[in-house]
């Protein structure tokens, strides 16, 4: 963990150098998994619809199954703009000076991740499936690369987005360094005690306390006063 760190960011408020940013794992994972959506859903855009040779209305290349291209388009196009959210978060998440609410940016990133490679899971095996089942036709072939191109990325999406589930794990296992939020008034040592507050110069005397001798002495016969004889 490095140090001062809180949920993988140092202390709120640190400048964040561009290139240091672009050099982490979790960055670059952010940005393959954007590349491979765009590749998933861009393809079937392009080339995922097709006619037949029995009829000229375009239809899905899956075996005709509009759900496998709806599924890859809408699954590849949310997955994008979750990348492009989660970047810009991470770029200004050092700057996220509360607790409680850089833990909640992880949770989030963490339950999204998670579900995310999930649903890359089943697109991969929907679009496989349905590929298996398309019958043989020109503009199956003229799409097929296309189609091969969306299964293949989505495989990939898989393990890009598994590897972002586990860096927010990471980040979670982290928690919080509480020095970050603590000051020096606080003992190094939990079992010690705290100092005594000094008082005066705070240089101790051995030399104790006398008060002043009287200066007169008491006569025990005064003037004017005679003890009576009994």
């Amino acid at each position: 963990m490095m140090e001062g760190a809180s949920f993988g960011a140092g202390r709120a408020g640190a400048a964040v150098e561009p290139l240091e940013f672009l050099q982490r794992p979790q960055t670059l994972l952010r940005i393959l998994s954007g590349v491979f959506s765009i590749v998933v859903f861009g393809s079937i855009i392009n080339e995922g619809y097709v006619n037949t040779d029995k009829s000229p209305v375009l239809r899905c290349i899956y075996n005709g199954h509009e759900g496998a291209c709806n599924y890859g388009i809408a699954i590849g196009l949310i997955a994008f703009l979750a990348c492009a959210i989660f970047l810009v978060v991470d770029l200004y998440f050092q700057q996220i000076s509360s607790v409680k609410d850089r833990k909640r940016v992880v949770l989030v990133d963490l339950g999204f991740s998670g579900f995310w490679s999930f649903l890359w899971f089943v697109a991969f095996c929907f679009l496989t499936n349905q590929w298996q089942r398309t019958p043989f036709s020109q503009g199956a072939t003229q799409g097929g690369d296309a189609a091969r191109a969306a299964i293949a990325f989505s495989f990939f999406s898989i393990l890009s987005w598994v590897a972002l589930t586990l860096k927010a794990i990471q980040r979670y296992k982290m928690g919080t360094d509480m020095s970050l939020f603590a000051t020096d008034q606080f003992p190094t040592d939990p079992n010690a005690g705290y100092p005594g507050y000094p008082t005066g110069s705070g240089v101790e005397t051995t030399e104790t306390y006398q008060s002043p001798p009287f200066s007169e002495t008491l006569d025990p016969s005064p003037k004017g006063y005679q003890v009576p004889a009994y």
